[in-house]
């Protein structure tokens, strides 16, 4: 039997989502149960599906900051908390505990909306003390996740970053980055972004059940061509690599983004903070139960014989011979496509602070 077990929420309810389970918050104080009190509304009718919720909320900063040193980027934006992807593997689910909710069903059914990110941003970015250097959008959840297509609010942050001359990055599992072309081509002739797309698998059939709202593979290996044709730097992103389930795709995954045009590749071993390694392990019991504890032993051979590694220079590309393995697979199939096995170096002297020329204008 599988660790870290939880008990798994109704199959009919949660058709199309990622997770098979909807524990407590780490920060809860109690443990909830359903309990039938004779009346027949204890639980609500399984034939009702999980239904998304998004609820907008005003934070007073949008800037996150970090000093990692395993991270290409000291600084990003998150336009939304939660992601209806709903990517089982997903390290950002113990976010949500913040909330009150649950890294399960509720991180990608309740989700939040930063409707004033791109003027917040805009604040930010206009402070005397600020130094420009590239800001990366889709770190946390997925800057085009589904209700980007009606909010917009990425494409608003996109505005005030071209208006502004300031670089970006974007990492993303959805061809939705292509409504975009008409303010990242002309970026990209100026080396001010570069878009970075997720490619887990090519097999549809695993991708329905790992990662069940994002694009499908074959569409993001067509938002990878179209990017490309487009003049806009593109790099495969080969993540999570997922030790007896998907690290056999590896080089083909790469030798297909490389037809389409992608230039550079990364790729992140599979990472299980915190709650993260109970949902994973018990979506592995139900869907692939024929090789979970295969699965979860090649895990932990590369975390020290644990779910995982925190440690900065580990926990990303993890340790011990199988970690190597796929490490030298990765580098020697990058060798033989030419792809360069880093991210961008973008253009920083180009920035221009919000509002400059009308500053600029009232001194006259």
């Amino acid at each position: 039997m599988q660790d870290n077990q939880v008990i798994p929420f109704d199959k009919n309810r949660r058709h199309g989502r990622g997770a098979t389970a909807n524990p407590d918050g780490r920060f809860e104080v109690a443990e909830r149960d359903f309990i039938d009190d004779g009346w027949g509304t204890a639980e609500p009718d399984d034939t009702e599906r999980l239904k998304t919720t998004v609820t907008m909320e005003r934070p007073k900063s949008i800037l996150s900051r970090n000093m990692s040193p395993d991270l290409p980027f000291d600084r990003s934006v998150n336009a939304y908390r939660g992601c209806e992807h709903g990517c089982v593997y997903c390290y950002a689910r113990p976010s949500h505990g913040y909330m009150n909710l649950s890294a399960g069903l509720d991180f990608e059914s309740k989700l939040f909306a930063k409707p004033n990110a791109a003027e917040l941003l805009a604040a930010e970015i206009s402070r005397p003390s600020y130094q420009c250097k590239p800001i990366a959008l889709g770190t946390n959840t997925d800057p085009y996740q589904p209700i980007e297509r009606k909010l917009k609010i990425t494409r608003e942050i996109i505005e005030l970053l071209a208006e502004t001359r300031h670089p970006f990055t974007i990492t993303t599992k959805s061809d939705l980055v292509l409504r975009d072309l008409d303010l990242l081509a002309p970026l990209a002739k100026d080396n001010l972004v570069s878009v970075g797309i997720s490619v887990t698998t090519l097999d549809k059939s695993l991708a329905r059940v790992m990662e069940p709202r994002a694009s499908a593979p074959h569409k993001r290996l067509a938002a990878i061509e179209a990017l490309s044709k487009a003049g806009i730097k593109t790099l495969v992103q080969a993540s999570p690599i997922i030790p007896g389930l998907n690290d056999h795709e590896l080089e083909r995954i790469l030798m297909e983004c490389r037809g389409k045009g992608a230039e550079s590749a990364i790729y992140l071993l599979l990472r299980l903070p915190m709650d993260v390694a109970g949902l994973f392990e018990n979506w592995l019991w139900e869907n692939f139960p024929d090789r979970a504890a295969r699965v979860m032993k090649l895990v932990r051979s590369t975390r020290g014989g644990k779910n995982y590694d925190a440690e900065f220079g580990k926990r990303m590309v993890g340790t011990g011979p199988y970690a190597a393995l796929i490490n030298k697979r990765f580098r020697l199939a990058c060798q033989q496509l030419g792809l360069e096995a880093s991210k961008y170096n973008l253009a920083t002297d180009l920035f221009l602070k919000p509002g400059r020329d009308k500053q600029q204008m009232n001194l006259f």
